[in-house]
């Protein structure tokens, strides 16, 4: 913990915050000895804060184009690439090393260790910390239309109907579950997505299909 901590540039008070927040459900059911109470506070701390953060640094950016950078900035793949560059999945404890890397745990963990900080310190630490370790994707992410609106766009070219995402499956616990979107263009060209909710994985559905739409317009 002491290493981590070093990794984190932050020192806990309460370090059994940090434990909880790097255990995973495979290791005990217990929601206040496992991440998931700490992740669904810090699901929440880091939308607000990534909201304060590219609320002030591009004043000059339009509602919608806010929304497209924070979306980009919040998603468990944007989450678990943090996680992943400070090396904490090295700290994960879960029932095996599978686990520790699949995109929605890292995620977890990452949005589960921003609620520890808030709850052992204060909102101030919590921006600071997702400031810091965020920096180099904040100034990368554009606000360029999203894959659904792309999608949505080539319906329209093609003097279709707007596009119809399907839940067909959604697996996982309460707390961590994962949903299956299919879109389709046609009865033969179709996509599905998974997402740890129904909007990214809406997301990634139309990004699959763009890509088959791409590739049979080559």
């Amino acid at each position: 913990m002491q290493k981590l901590q070093e990794i984190l540039q932050y020192r806990f008070n309460n370090i059994k915050l940090l434990q909880q927040a790097l255990t995973h459900s495979s290791i005990t059911g217990n929601e206040h000895r496992n991440y998931e109470r700490l992740e669904f506070l810090g699901d929440r701390v880091l939308g607000m804060t990534m909201a304060h953060l590219l609320y002030n640094r591009f004043p000059n950016d339009k509602e919608g184009a806010l929304a497209q950078r924070h979306v980009k900035l919040v998603c468990a793949e944007a989450v678990a690439d943090v996680v992943k560059r400070l090396h904490i999945d090295e700290y994960i404890i879960a029932k095996d090393k599978e686990t520790t890397q699949r995109t929605n745990v890292l995620g977890d963990i990452g949005e589960a260790i921003i609620g520890a900080i808030y709850i052992d310190s204060d909102i101030e630490q919590a921006i600071a910390f997702v400031e810091r370790n965020w920096e180099y994707m904040i100034n990368g992410a554009d606000s360029g239309k999203d894959f659904k609106t792309r999608l949505q766009e080539y319906f329209h070219s093609q003097k279709l109907p707007l596009p119809v995402y399907e839940t067909i499956a959604k697996e996982g616990s309460e707390h961590e579950p994962i949903f299956t979107i299919k879109v389709a263009l046609n009865d033969k060209v179709f996509a599905c997505g998974k997402g740890k909710n129904k909007k990214l994985a809406e997301q990634h559905a139309a990004e699959e299909l763009l890509k088959q739409i791409g590739k049979q317009n080559d």
